[in-house]
């Protein structure tokens, strides 16, 4: 490999900054213009260098999971990361998770691809918030698909000063409807 790949090596920080999901080595590659072969060497060498404590402990780690490379919190930050995400469960929603959280409680139980088809963005950032926050949880999947479902918690309940879902305002009239929200889904995948 030519000495001068460090600016390759910044290049994939700069790309693996911004990833919401574990990017696969031949699309980094491709990004790259360069072999899978001096990806995967340049991303072993970067993933050696933040394992090294020097001069002091990393807080990320750099790792090859879920089919691709992404950044991770070190895990032995992990109580410390907890702490600051629960923490934001006083803080307000921003309008992207006020628009999911009424998306999964009007149409619960619902899966990601529905969220995204009925807003029309990609809502995976968002459920993370949701989740971290136990207004939403997972509750099962689908049978054909086995995609995940989610539904309101408790906890949503509570915060929004409700016994149950019958107490929602009747805007279920405003989302597509069954037949319409397959027919979007498919498009999008």
């Amino acid at each position: 490999m030519p000495e001068d790949f460090s600016f390759y090596k910044g290049a994939l920080e700069a790309i693996l900054m911004v990833a919401e999901n574990p990017i696969p080595l031949a699309q980094l590659a491709a990004s790259l213009e360069i072999s899978e072969a001096e990806t995967q060497q340049l991303l072993s060498e970067l993933a050696r260098s933040y394992a090294e404590d020097s001069p002091y402990p990393r807080g990320f780690q750099l790792r090859e999971s879920g089919g691709g490379w992404r950044f991770y919190s070190h895990p032995r930050y992990g109580e410390i990361v907890g702490r600051y995400i629960t923490a934001g469960k006083a803080n307000k929603l921003s309008i992207p998770a006020l628009e999911t959280l009424a998306v999964i409680a009007y149409r619960q139980p619902v899966t990601r691809a529905q969220i995204a088809a009925i807003r029309g963005v990609n809502v995976d950032s968002v459920l993370r918030t949701l989740l971290a926050r136990d207004l939403i949880e997972q509750a099962g999947a689908t049978a054909d698909t086995g995609a995940g479902l989610y539904i309101t918690t408790g906890y949503f309940l509570e915060k929004m000063g409700m016994n149950s879902l019958a107490e929602l305002p009747d805007l279920a009239p405003y989302l597509p409807d069954e037949e319409n929200l397959e027919e979007v889904e498919k498009e999008i995948l």
